[in-house]
């Protein structure tokens, strides 16, 4: 089978392997679609465990199946998550799952930029969702990132009424835009892309502004004279955890979606005065993903027009290139050489 073996961001080799043989509990999966996602192309991050096969944004239909796995059969239309819990450590008895060493340690074979992919025991139990009639392949390639903004937002509290900046209007940045839209939130929406400011605006956002040159007068002067009461940062570079911790208001809270590049530099004393609790969000848990699911199902959140490009396996390179521009693109997904 064929896989696409990551080396660096511009050089990702299509490689043969051995179709890999399942055990009683574990099921082979055609993949169907599988997205690029932002932290595959964060090559100061991946680089340092290459060369593997990455994607985890995978979808696709159940191939073989092994004698002990129930609820599923040979043609399933699955997504499948590539982290998921123990259930049994103390971390997940306290209901903290994305603390649980199985989720951080735990993935699918090789890896979803592949043609087959077996999926282990415990990914099977909690980690393998059938899919409704309503959402493609393509579709589903984006449950696990809507999941993790689900995650991210669960911390948060948005409410009616509330002013949710959100710096960086990519993939990230439009699943929040959405998902604090549905909380009846004013979200203002910053990029340093028109072509992004635009698509912003197209799913929702209530005003944007261009994050080269906007300021803190202009962020009051369209949210009547105050900051934000939320800043969701979906960009790790450093102007924008500069202009998160800017532009928050007074008892306001701000995530990192995206991970910083560079440690960061907190300024403890106003922090104090202004109790701004500040966080992180990492992945996403089977409930998330479950709930993603049935937010695409219902039509709640649109994810179909966030994909704007289609790469055949062995081009994946190419995809590679568009996602790191990211000039003309939103998200791009690996799709099978025979489009089948």
């Amino acid at each position: 089978m064929k896989v696409a073996v990551y080396y660096s961001n511009d050089n990702i080799k299509i490689e043969e392997r051995q179709l890999p043989g399942i055990s009683d509990g574990e099921i082979l999966v055609k993949m169907k679609a599988c997205g690029i996602c932002g932290t595959d192309v964060m090559e100061w991050y991946r680089i340092r465990k290459a060369p593997r096969v990455l994607g985890h944004e995978m979808a696709g239909e159940i191939v073989e199946i092994g004698s002990k796995v129930e609820g599923f059969k040979k043609g399933d239309r699955v997504f499948v998550s590539h982290h998921v819990p123990c259930y049994k450590c103390d971390y997940c008895k306290q209901g903290k799952y994305s603390a649980c060493e199985s989720l951080h340690t735990g993935n699918y074979y090789p890896g979803g930029f592949s043609e087959f992919i077996k999926v282990s025991a415990d990914n099977v139990r909690y980690g393998t969702f059938l899919l409704p009639d309503s959402i493609t392949y393509e579709d589903a390639t984006m449950i696990e990132p809507l999941g993790c903004a689900i995650a991210g937002e669960n911390q948060l509290g948005i409410n009616e009424g509330q002013t949710v900046l959100i710096i960086g209007s990519g993939v990230a940045g439009i699943l929040h835009i959405q998902l604090a839209k549905m909380k009846k939130a004013k979200v203002i929406a910053a990029d340093i892309s028109e072509y992004k400011l635009n698509k912003a605006l197209e799913f929702g956002a209530d005003y944007v502004i261009n994050a080269g040159k906007y300021s803190r007068d202009e962020l009051k002067s369209i949210n009547d004279g105050v900051l934000a009461d939320v800043v969701i940062t979906c960009t790790s570079v450093k102007q924008a955890v500069d202009d998160a911790i800017s532009f928050v208001n007074r008892k306001g809270k701000i995530l990192f979606f995206a991970v910083p590049e560079t440690d960061i530099i907190i300024p403890s004393l106003r922090f104090w005065r202004d109790e701004i609790t500040l966080t992180f969000s990492y992945g996403a848990v089977p409930s998330d993903l479950q709930k993603a699911i049935e937010l695409i199902d219902r039509g709640r959140i649109n994810v179909r027009k966030i994909i704007t490009h289609r790469i055949p396996l062995s081009d994946i390179q190419e995809g590679f290139k568009l996602a790191v521009e990211a000039k003309k693109s939103l998200k791009v997904i690996v799709i099978p050489d025979n489009g089948q």
